[in-house]
């Protein structure tokens, strides 16, 4: 299996991401391709005390600004280490893609060079984050930011799909996010997509509040990406909140034992929450698994990522998708 990873894209390229492919490499069993300037990757993996013959480079010295409009990917950046990498797993020579850059240039690249599967109008981004119960995947989480009805059926299909595929989860429960459980809570498009879901296809738990997200009642939860971002954003922030708020309330108290024991469950508390231990947010929608890196990423975050598109890979989940949206 081929996993084609952007050396140059988020905070700690190259190092942090030559360490993290390389870790896959020992671990699990996958071959890594590089997108980059090949002599900057050659002198630091010479630095890290990485082997370099453990990796295939796509060479070039272009990179994708992220300040830059995301459909520039296409002209003024098509020869980027995000473009070439796209490219090379629509052409067959990747199974999958990992870049920490754009988010918008990556959605960009997804759809138009990697290609949207049949059936699929816009393709979603979906993190998956912690609840009380485990886990449940958001989508979308800001690439579209106005959706149709008919679109967020798609990601309901999309992400029960994933969640039954890599997640394991037997017949996942999908929520629809809004501002009230009732059928006809919020806008004309959260009440005609409510309509739609319950002949979906799924098994459709109702409307959810945000403030129900963490206690995991649903396995999935769909929204438009505009709410779907303030969620998510408002999420990861809270619980970086929690977490430092409680470190410094009971740090007095961490030379007893009743508090070592406590700062051990806030540091397995901050784990959990902690983005580097899932990989990535997938970009669900097109035909191949491609997964957005934290921008932040280090090494173990760039292995998790790696490791989650190796799941995707072999949980075939372009292929179960495919067969969610025929039986639409």
């Amino acid at each position: 299996m081929k996993i084609v990873v952007d050396a140059f894209g988020g905070d700690n390229a190259p190092l942090e991401v030559i360490k993290g492919a390389y870790r896959a490499t020992k671990e699990l069993d996958v071959e890594i391709v590089l997108s980059g300037d090949k002599e900057k990757i050659r002198s630091t993996a010479r630095e890290a005390g990485v082997a370099l013959n453990d990796f295939h480079v796509l060479n070039t010295d272009v990179v994708f600004d992220i300040h830059e409009e995301p459909t520039k990917l296409l002209k003024e950046y098509k020869d980027s280490t995000m473009a070439i990498g796209l490219r090379a797993c629509a052409e067959g020579k990747g199974d999958a893609f990992v870049s920490a850059g754009s988010t918008g240039a990556l959605t960009v690249g997804g759809t138009f060079i990697a290609k949207r599967i049949k059936g699929i109008k816009r393709p979603a981004l979906a993190p998956i984050l912690p609840s009380d119960k485990g886990s449940f995947m958001l989508l979308d989480a800001g690439a579209n930011t106005e959706c149709r009805p008919e679109m967020l059926v798609t990601f309901a299909l999309m992400g029960a799909a994933y969640m039954e595929t890599v997640g394991g989860i037997f017949s996942p429960k999908v929520g629809l996010l809004n501002i009230g459980s009732e059928e006809t809570k919020g806008r004309p498009v959260d009440v005609e997509t409510y309509k739609l879901l319950q002949s979906a296809p799924i098994e459709f738990f109702g409307n959810i509040e945000a403030r129900e997200l963490p206690l995991g009642e649903c396995d999935v939860v769909v929204a438009d990406g505009f709410t779907g971002n303030i969620a998510l954003k408002l999420y990861e922030g809270m619980g970086s909140y929690f977490g430092k708020t409680l470190k410094g309330m009971l740090t007095g108290g961490a030379g007893t034992i009743a508090g070592a024991l406590i700062l051990k469950k806030i540091k397995a508390f901050r784990k959990k929450m902690d983005y580097k231990e899932v990989g990535g947010a997938v970009l669900l929608g097109v035909t191949k698994p491609v997964i957005k890196a934290h921008g932040s990423s280090d090494a173990t975050a760039f292995y998790n990522a790696i490791r989650q598109a190796k799941l995707c890979v072999e949980g075939d989940i372009i292929g179960k998708i495919t067969e969610k949206l025929a039986a639409t």
